[in-house]
């Protein structure tokens, strides 16, 4: 970065005393033992940071317009239980040595286990697609250790204080690892292309992407997953990190590849399975983020006109 790309310094300061307050209960957290650290992360995430930070509300919110429906009783417990495996997640991305050891024993069982494998074997590049459900870096490392060198496209976060030390904390679990981006994906699709593996979120609000359903309602879902793995002919494999009971082990679960077809018909699908473990663990999703945020108006209007071009070629 040029000394004219530099925002100033007010800026700076402030972007760092921001990151710094993010990073701060990771920190305090990582005086403990590894068996102590995540719970106690957990619990400061779900009582002090979630409250200060609004988490809750937006957990109620997103249960209201997706699963209206859902008990009262239900909708508090998980105003605390999301929160609370966010921040699992945080410190254990932040406990590289501790977590590694301890995950990549996690078992490892699905019916697409043997799939990917017979893709391995062959040569075959593998998009694993997952999303902010259970963790998603437990999958990763017990995929690795299934032989799996697995690649990760990744979003930056907006703090550039924070952002250095997250993508430094993702580095060390796995590489290589692509910016969301024109250069990442470029950086991506030359990894494909050499027959390798990758990992890819799912559930993000896609600006780029076309409104599917997602618990019946319209979010805008990103095509370019499905589409990557239509032009390299790579099984597109639903894998879940999956929490067990005592919020330390993982259960790895590897689903059968979704089927070939268009990027849409795939796309959908993939919404669909996600769907299906989140209706069966709804405190492992990450209800905090907004799913559903443009799933009408200008960018859904887009892509309506995406998929009616798509419905005239076929």
């Amino acid at each position: 970065m040029s000394d004219d790309d530099r925002p100033p310094l007010a800026a700076r300061a402030a972007d760092t005393a921001l990151g710094m307050a993010m990073y701060a209960p990771i920190a305090l957290c990582k005086i403990l033992p590894y068996r102590w650290r995540i719970p106690m992360m957990g619990w400061l995430t779900a009582r002090v940071v979630a409250p200060l930070a609004g988490y809750g509300r937006r957990v109620r919110e997103n249960l209201a317009h997706a699963v209206p429906d859902l008990p009262k009783a239900e909708v508090r417990r998980l105003m605390r239980a999301v929160p609370d495996n966010a921040g699992r997640n945080m410190a254990e991305l932040y406990s590289t040595d501790e977590f590694i050891a301890r995950t990549r024993r996690s078992s490892v069982i699905g019916p697409g286990l043997e799939a990917v494998r017979a893709a391995q074997r062959e040569g075959r590049p593998i998009i694993f697609v997952t999303g902010h459900f259970g963790s998603f870096n437990a999958a990763r490392i017990a995929m690795i250790e299934q032989g799996f060198s697995m690649g990760v496209f990744y979003r930056k976060m907006h703090n550039r204080w924070f952002n250095r030390r997250y993508v430094a904390a993702m580095g060390a679990l796995s590489e290589p690892m692509f910016e969301q981006g024109r250069r990442g994906m470029m950086q991506m699709v030359k990894h494909l292309k050499r027959g390798g593996v990758l990992a890819i979120l799912t559930d993000l609000n896609a600006h780029d992407g076309v409104p599917l359903s997602f618990f019946g309602k319209p979010a805008l879902s990103p095509l370019a997953t499905a589409e990557l793995a239509l032009k390299f002919d790579a099984p597109l494999v639903p894998v879940w990190g999956i929490r067990r009971d005592n919020g330390l082990d993982f259960e790895i679960v590897v689903e059968e590849p979704v089927p070939m077809s268009d990027p849409v018909t795939m796309t959908q699908e993939v919404n669909d399975r996600l769907e299906r473990q989140v209706r069966a663990r709804m405190d492992q999703w990450l209800w905090i983020h907004r799913r559903w945020k443009d799933g009408i108006g200008p960018l859904a209007d887009r892509g309506e006109a995406y998929l009616e071009e798509l419905r005239r070629k076929d």
